[in-house]
């Protein structure tokens, strides 16, 4: 049977793998999919991509376009979710910040360079008028359990993750939400290794016409609420506006949006040329 290794965050947003998994639907077209949970996120795809040790990756626009950009050699084969990320911007429970301005100068947790807390944490600033080259500074914490310890101990001020995954810390008084920061372009897309996509485009079609026929229809599975309240440890009321908010994508990405991402990642300083479209992007 077919090998095919795939990464993801282990969150809500990818739990139409899961279910396709479960169902057996790649084993039916002869591809045996594995699952890698990447609790790192971007920047541990990234580098996963990289070495081979996934072919696969569901993975923030933005990141994946900055590694792109540096050299990594694959290509966005299509968006996931449409619709923004909702950053949540944290503290500490007992910290005495307020508002994001409070936050100035402070350390900002990243669970890694060129992960999507790292390159939202500059968005953020922006958004603030900050002063990019000053007002930013960073401690890597590698992922969201590291994360709430940073900010817990004092090694670290505030981090942003996505707000919905860390409601329930917030419901029990270990971090404070104090504000958001979404994503101003669509959050997720698949990218895929260029050998990847050279040697098994039909194996690849199979898999993506599989995970789009499930998000097609993801929203009006039975207690598709309640299952993911059960699996995530989410409120329902939590669930239900996260589904009212959140649109899956089973379309190429478009010209304008790529350019709008590399605009953004520019002005920032994030990185410092532009890839073309099909430079980018590979319909399948």
């Amino acid at each position: 049977m077919f090998k095919v290794k795939i990464g993801g965050v282990p969150e809500h947003f990818n739990l139409p793998w899961y279910l396709t998994l479960k169902d057996g639907l790649y084993k039916k077209q002869g591809i045996n999919l594995r699952w890698q949970d990447c609790p790192g996120g971007t920047g541990e795809m990234c580098s996963y991509l990289r070495s081979g040790e996934i072919d696969i990756a569901v993975i923030l626009t933005e990141g994946i376009i900055k590694d792109m950009v540096n050299g990594n050699d694959c290509k966005i084969v299509q968006t996931y979710v449409s619709s923004p990320l909702i950053w949540g911007i944290h503290v500490a429970n007992s910290a005495l910040f307020k508002t994001p301005n409070d936050l100035r100068g402070t350390r900002a947790a990243i669970s890694r360079k060129g992960s999507g807390s790292h390159l939202m944490a500059y968005v953020n600033a922006e958004n603030l008028g900050w002063n990019l080259d000053l007002d930013l500074k960073f401690e890597i914490i590698n992922d969201l359990a590291g994360g709430i310890h940073a900010l817990t101990r004092n090694q670290a001020d505030y981090f942003l993750w996505e707000s919905f995954t860390t409601k329930p810390y917030v419901d029990q008084k270990i971090l404070k939400k104090i504000g958001e920061c979404p994503t101003p372009w669509p959050c997720f897309v698949i990218a895929v290794r260029n050998a990847f996509i050279e040697d098994h485009k039909n194996e690849l079609k199979t898999i993506l016409d599989i995970i789009n026929k499930c998000t097609n229809s993801f929203k009006s599975l039975e207690n598709i609420d309640q299952m993911i309240s059960e699996r995530y440890q989410q409120k329902l009321e939590d669930v239900r506006q996260w589904l009212s908010l959140t649109e899956w994508s089973q379309k190429v990405p478009d010209e304008s949006t790529m350019l709008n991402v590399q605009r953004q990642l520019k002005s920032l300083s994030i990185i410092d040329k532009n890839l073309s479209y099909s430079e980018l992007v590979m319909p399948i």
